[in-house]
C-alpha cells in the first residue's frame, strides 16, 4: 500500500471565506485526494493525496474553479510577490480615491448653498475608469461566484455599481439637448473605492498574519560551524546530517537540536521553553536550535535537523492555527447568496410589474433602476471596516494594538483568559527574594557578593549589583577573580578567597547548608534560584545565601481582578518549575496553573479549554506563539517578540497585564458596532427596496437614502471615539 504525499500549493484570486471553501471542494473532488485544507491568511492549499499524484492534475483542478495555483516559491520570492501585489492595491486605492473625489464634491458643498455639477462627459471620464479598471476585480470574482452558483459581497458590489452607472449612462443618453440629467456617476465610483479600502486593509492584514511565519524562519542560522576531524569550516546548514559535530561561539544561536559533547556554558533560552533564567550547559545536556548560547564554546552533536526540530514543530503549529475564518464574514456571504438572487427578482418583477400597469416603458425601467440603486451594498461594505477602524483607532490611543478582524468577533464571549508567566505577569529579569546571613550582617553580606560580581554581565550578577544600587553600598574591588564554569564566580577581598555559586559550588567545597538548610529547601520549593556566599580561605565555611526570582509586575493582581468581576476564568500556563509558578498563582488569585509546559504542550492545553468556551490567550515570546495562535484570541504583551505579537490578533503596546480586560472591553464595544452597522444596513435596505419598488422613490432619492445609510454608518462607528479604559473613567 502507498503512504500518503503532501503538497502546499499558493493559491491565487480568493477574497473571501466562500472562496476558500469552492477551492477546497475543487481540489477534495480530484480522485486520490484524501484531504484539503485552505489557509486563506496566507493563500495556500495544503492536500493530503494517496500515493503518488501529479500535482499538475490539483492545479488543473483549482484553475477549472476560477482560481489559480502554482507550485511553491522560494520564501523571498513569495514574499517578492505578495509586496509587489500590495503595492498594486495601494496604487489603485490612491488612484480610484482621486477619480471619486471630484465626483462627490459637489454633493459635500450642497449644503454650503453652492449648487454646481460637473459636466456630463466630465463625469463620464472620471467615473469610467474607476468602473472598469479599478473595479475590475469585482466583475472577475463575481463571474467566478456566478459560474458556481454562488453570491458574495464582489457580486453585490458589481451589481450594485453597474445599476447606478447604467443608470447614468441612461439618463445622460435619453436627456433633452441642453438640459442637465440626474446622474449617478459618482455613487458608482465612491462605492468602488471605498470597498477597495476594505480589500486593501484585508491584504494588509493577511501580510502581517503571513509576518509570524517569516520572523519565526528568522531565528534560523543559515550556515555553522561544522568541526570534521579538528577542522573547522563554515557551511549551510542544508549540508549537515545527523551526528554531526558544530561549534557554537558565545553569543551565537544553535543552529541545530544537539547534545553538548565538549564545553561549559550557559543558554538563554527563554524564546524557546519560558524559562527566564540561563541554563547551565556541559557535557550530556540538550540544546535546542534558536536557543543563544552564553559565555562559552560549546561541542554540538546534531540531534535533530529541518522538520524535526523544535523551532520547525513551533512553525508548524503556528501554521495550522492561524487559518481562523471570520464568523461574521461568513454571515454576510450568506445573507448575500439570498440577497442578489432576490434584488434581481424585485427589479425585473418591477419593471414588469409597472410596465404590465401601463406605465411607459422608461418609467418602468427607472423605478426597476431605483430598487438596484437603493440596494448597492455601500452601507453594508462599510459597516464592519469603518468599526474596525473607529475601534481600533481608539484603542491604539490606550496602548492596544488590534490586528485580528476575528479577535474583535470573538471578544465578547471570552470565558478564559490563559496567562504566561514570564514577561506577562513577571517582569522577566531575577531579582533578590531572600537572603540570609550566617552572622545576621546581611547588607555586608550584599556587599561582598556584589564585589565578586562586579563587571559580569550574567543576569543574577546584575540582580545583585541593582541591590546593591538600591541600598547605597559600595562595591570594593576583588582580586584574582576567577569565573568557575558551571559553579559560579571567586575572588580575593581583602585577604580572603571568597566564592559565590550554585549548590555544586558547595558541595565541592565540602561544606553543608548547616543552619540555612531548612531557608534552602523552603525556597526552592518556591523555584528560587539559590547562590551560596562561602569563604574558601583561610578557613572555609559558608556565609550566607541568597534566593533569586522573577518579581511580579505592577497591575498583575489588579488585572486578575478585574477579569474575576466579569465572571472570567484565569489560568497560568508557563514553562518554568512548579514551584515558581505556584507561588504566582497564589499571590495573584489565579484560577489553575500549569507548569513545566513545552511549546506544543502549551497549544494542547489552550485547544483543550475552547472546549469549554472561548479562550484568550496573552503571552509574550516565541515559545508563547502557537498557543496564541490556536486561541480564540491571542494576545501579545508589549515589550515581546515580535513572534508573538505577529501571531497575535491583540497586542498589548505597553506592558501593562491590566490592558488584557480593556482590551477585550474595546473588543466588545467595537463587535458590538459592527452588528448595529449591519442591522442598518440591511434595515434600509428592506424599507427601500419596497419603497422604490411601488414608486415612492426615485432614483435621486434613492441615491440619497444610500448616502444617509452610509453617513449614518460611519457616525454610529464614530461613537466608539469617546471609549475609555474602566481605570481611566474611575480617575475622570
Amino acid at each position: 500500500m502507498n503512504g500518503s504525499t503532501t503538497f502546499d500549493l499558493p493559491i491565487g484570486g480568493m477574497t473571501c471565506a466562500s472562496c476558500a471553501g469552492r477551492v477546497e471542494r475543487a481540489l477534495g473532488k480530484v480522485p486520490g485526494v484524501q484531504s484539503v485544507s485552505v489557509n486563506l491568511a496566507n493563500e495556500r492549499a495544503h492536500v493530503e493525496v494517496l500515493g503518488q499524484l501529479d500535482p499538475g492534475i490539483l492545479i488543473a483542478a483549482v484553475d477549472k474553479a476560477g482560481y489559480t495555483a502554482t507550485l511553491p516559491q522560494s520564501e523571498k520570492a513569495t514574499q517578492a510577490s505578495q509586496e509587489q501585489r500590495l503595492q498594486y492595491e495601494r496604487w489603485s486605492l490612491l488612484l480610484a480615491i482621486l477619480l471619486a473625489l471630484p465626483l462627490v464634491l459637489p454633493m459635500l458643498v450642497q449644503p454650503f448653498g453652492l449648487h454646481w455639477m460637473l459636466p456630463a462627459w466630465v463625469q463620464f471620464a472620471l467615473a469610467t475608469p474607476v468602473q472598469f479598471i479599478f473595479g475590475a476585480r469585482f466583475y472577475i470574482a463575481a463571474w467566478k461566484a456566478v459560474r458556481v452558483g454562488a453570491g458574495n459581497m464582489d457580486l453585490l458590489v458589481a451589481i450594485g455599481t453597474s445599476a447606478g452607472y447604467g443608470l447614468s449612462i441612461y439618463q445622460w443618453l435619453t436627456a433633452p439637448s441642453g438640459s442637465m440629467p440626474h446622474l449617478y456617476f459618482e455613487a458608482s465610483a465612491v462605492v468602488i473605492a471605498l470597498v477597495l479600502l476594505g480589500k486593501y486593509l484585508e491584504s494588509r492584514a493577511k501580510r502581517q498574519t503571513a509576518s509570524a511565519i517569516r520572523a519565526l524562519e528568522a531565528l534560523r542560522p543559515e550556515r555553522a560551524i561544522q568541526v570534521i576531524d579538528g577542522r573547522e569550516q563554515n557551511v549551510a546548514i542544508s549540508a549537515l546530517r545527523l551526528n554531526d559535530l558544530v561549534l557554537v561561539k558565545p553569543g551565537e544561536r544553535f543552529p541545530v537540536d544537539g547534545e553538548v559533547v565538549e564545553g561549559q556554558s550557559h543558554a538563554d533560552e527563554a524564546l524557546i521553553s519560558g524559562e527566564s533564567l540561563p541554563v547551565p550547559k556541559q557535557p550530556g545536556d540538550s540544546v535546542t536550535g534558536g536557543a543563544i548560547n552564553g559565555e562559552g564554546r560549546l561541542l554540538v552533536r546534531t540531534l535533530a535537523l529541518g522538520a524535526e526540530s523544535v523551532l520547525a514543530r513551533i512553525i508548524r503549529l503556528v501554521e495550522e492555527a492561524q487559518a481562523a475564518k471570520a464568523p461574521i464574514q461568513k454571515l454576510v456571504d450568506k445573507v448575500s447568496q439570498v440577497f442578489v438572487p432576490a434584488v434581481l427578482v424585485l427589479a425585473l418583477a418591477t419593471l414588469v410589474g409597472w410596465w404590465l400597469y401601463g406605465a411607459p416603458l422608461e418609467t418602468a425601467l427607472i423605478n426597476a433602476v431605483a430598487v438596484m440603486v437603493i440596494a448597492c451594498p455601500c452601507a453594508l461594505g462599510l459597516a464592519t471596516p469603518t468599526a474596525i477602524m473607529a475601534g481600533t483607532g481608539v484603542a491604539a490611543r490606550h496602548g492596544i494594538l488590534i490586528k485580528d478582524a476575528e479577535a474583535l468577533e470573538r471578544a465578547h464571549q471570552v470565558s478564559a483568559v490563559v496567562f504566561d508567566k514570564t514577561g506577562t505577569l513577571t517582569s522577566g529579569t531575577p531579582k533578590i527574594a531572600h537572603s540570609s546571613a550566617m552572622d545576621g550582617n546581611e547588607a555586608l553580606l550584599l556587599q561582598q557578593a556584589g564585589a565578586l560580581q562586579r563587571g559580569s554581565e550574567h543576569p543574577l550578577a546584575k540582580a545583585v549589583l541593582d541591590a546593591c544600587d538600591a541600598q547605597g553600598l559600595d562595591v570594593a574591588d576583588v582580586s584574582a577573580s576567577q569565573s568557575l564554569t558551571g559553579r559560579g564566580i571567586a575572588g580575593t577581598l581583602d585577604g580572603r578567597r571568597l566564592a559565590l555559586g550554585n549548590r555544586r559550588l558547595l558541595e565541592d567545597t565540602g561544606l553543608s547548608a548547616g543552619d540555612l538548610a531548612s531557608s534552602a529547601s523552603a525556597w526552592e520549593a518556591e523555584g528560587r534560584t539559590l547562590s551560596w556566599l562561602i569563604e574558601q580561605s583561610p578557613q572555609p565555611r559558608v556565609l550566607g545565601l541568597f534566593a533569586f526570582g522573577d518579581t511580579l509586575k505592577p497591575g498583575a493582581l489588579e488585572a486578575v481582578q478585574q477579569l474575576k468581576t466579569r465572571h472570567i476564568s484565569s489560568h497560568l500556563l508557563t514553562g518554568d518549575n512548579r514551584g515558581s509558578a505556584r507561588v504566582v498563582a497564589e499571590a495573584l488569585g489565579i484560577d489553575d496553573v500549569h507548569a513545566e509546559v513545552l511549546p506544543a504542550d502549551k497549544a494542547a492545553i489552550v485547544v483543550e479549554l475552547k472546549k469549554t468556551g472561548v479562550v484568550a490567550m496573552v503571552g509574550d515570546g516565541i515559545n508563547d506563539a502557537p498557543a496564541l495562535a490556536a486561541a480564540d484570541i491571542g494576545i501579545a504583551m508589549g515589550g515581546g517578540t515580535d513572534v508573538a505579537m505577529h501571531a497575535a490578533g491583540i497586542t498589548l503596546m505597553r506592558g501593562d497585564p491590566r490592558l488584557v480586560s480593556a482590551a477585550l472591553e474595546i473588543s466588545r464595544k467595537t463587535y458590538g458596532k459592527i452588528r448595529q452597522n449591519l442591522f442598518w444596513a440591511f434595515v434600509y435596505n428592506l424599507i427601500g427596496i419596497p419603497l422604490a419598488a411601488f414608486g415612492l422613490l426615485n432614483p435621486v432619492l434613492a441615491g440619497a437614502a444610500m448616502a444617509l445609510s452610509s453617513v449614518s454608518v460611519v457616525c454610529n462607528a464614530l461613537l466608539l471615539k469617546t471609549w475609555k479604559p474602566k481605570d481611566q473613567e474611575d480617575q475622570s
